[in-house]
């Protein structure tokens, strides 16, 4: 029996812990903007629980490197895994680490065969309206100009901004802000094709079904009638009568 190479099963042992370390990320990187009047020690906590999450995935990518056959193969294919890792030591920022997670977390789901498309896009849709309302209240609750000071604003802000409708009651007014805006409509835009793809993908396929499912049943019927046809001639043949072959394929039809 052919095993499995070793870089797919060390992907299958690690898929669900990390995974889970990936939501111990998302609640290290809530509860300090959730409540800004933590303690020093609770939000040092969470500060090196984003660090160990970031070293997993970062661990993760090295082994995965180590035991991939041809590596230099392995890197043009995981160049976004790559910069993931990366990201967070151009500068220590909370928010390149959760940009880092987030891609991580994205590259490791489409490898997972078992992850239906329709799941992973509510779970992107989830993950980008929790971590862009947590990201933008973050950096706008402090600004002397913004508006989004609660996380109900920032939460409302998210979904007009990844539906793309943009009321406009609500908007960020620091560099930082806007840069996530940016992000957050793209990715409504992506996902709103993704589904709508996966949507008329779903409709072909239907109709292609169908469309084969009659040429089949079309088929059948014409060597269905060249049987009929044959053994009539046949019975003909046999008793010397003489059928009328216009005759015939009125009744058969």
């Amino acid at each position: 029996m052919k095993h499995p190479p070793a870089q797919v099963r060390w992907e299958r042992l690690t898929q669900r812990p990390l995974f889970g370390l990936a939501l111990a990320f998302a609640v290290a990187y809530a509860v300090p903007i959730v409540e800004p009047d933590a303690s020093r020690a609770v939000v040092a906590a969470c500060l090196a629980v984003e660090w160990v999450v970031w070293g997993a995935f970062a661990l993760d990518y090295v082994v995965r490197l180590l035991l991939a056959e041809r590596r230099l193969e392995f890197v043009r294919a995981h160049w976004l895994d790559l910069c993931a890792v990366l990201l967070p030591l151009i500068q220590p920022l909370r928010l390149l680490r959760l940009v880092s997670t987030l891609m991580l977390v994205g590259q490791r789901a489409r490898m997972a065969s078992q992850i239906r498309l329709t799941t992973y896009v509510a779970g992107a849709v989830v993950g980008l309206l929790m971590f862009g309302s947590l990201a933008v209240l973050s950096v706008e609750r402090d600004s002397p100009d913004g508006n989004i000071k609660t996380l109900g604003d920032a939460v409302w802000w998210s979904f007009t901004t990844m539906t793309t409708v943009g009321y406009g009651d609500h908007a960020p007014t620091t560099g930082v802000g806007r840069m996530l805006a940016v992000g957050l409509m793209l990715s409504g835009i992506a996902l709103l094709g993704v589904v709508t793809a996966n949507i008329a993908a779903w409709f072909i396929a239907r109709f292609e079904m169908d469309d084969v499912e009659e040429r089949r049943q079309t088929e059948a019927i014409r060597l269905l009638t060249e049987e009929v046809r044959a053994l009539r001639a046949e019975v003909a043949s046999l008793t010397g009568a003489r059928v009328p072959g216009h005759v015939g394929e009125e009744q058969v039809r």
